[in-house]
């Protein structure tokens, strides 16, 4: 599963939030079910940034939330996104070189679930 959370940043305040972001991104990697994660900027606009981060499950991502380190740390950061879908689940993957391989939704077919 991967998350992506977007957002806007001021130029000068560009070093707070890198701290902050820093600190967020090490409270998810302790966290059980993290696969990796990074911190990125948008190379157009110094002003656009993504935490990306990767987990075995949608159950290990929310259950992380739920961590102190990461309520104290990475949920206010993430309360600053911009107000978009954040997680998204894995639907094809490809190894370099290799083939296109398709996976099945995890998503219930009907509301219901």
């Amino acid at each position: 599963m991967l998350v992506t959370n977007r957002f806007v940043v001021d130029v000068d305040v560009a070093d707070e939030f890198t701290e902050r972001a820093h600190a967020a991104l090490a409270a998810l990697a302790a966290r059980p079910g993290y696969l990796r994660g990074q911190l990125v900027r948008a190379l157009d606009d110094p002003r656009h940034w993504c935490l990306v981060t990767e987990w075995e499950s949608v159950g290990t991502y929310r259950r992380a939330l739920g961590g102190f380190d990461v309520k104290i740390t990475a949920v206010p950061l993430l309360a600053e996104s911009l107000d978009e879908p954040s997680a998204y689940e894995a639907l094809a993957t490809a190894a370099p070189g290799g083939d296109v391989v398709p996976a099945a939704s995890d998503r219930a077919a009907g509301p219901y679930r």
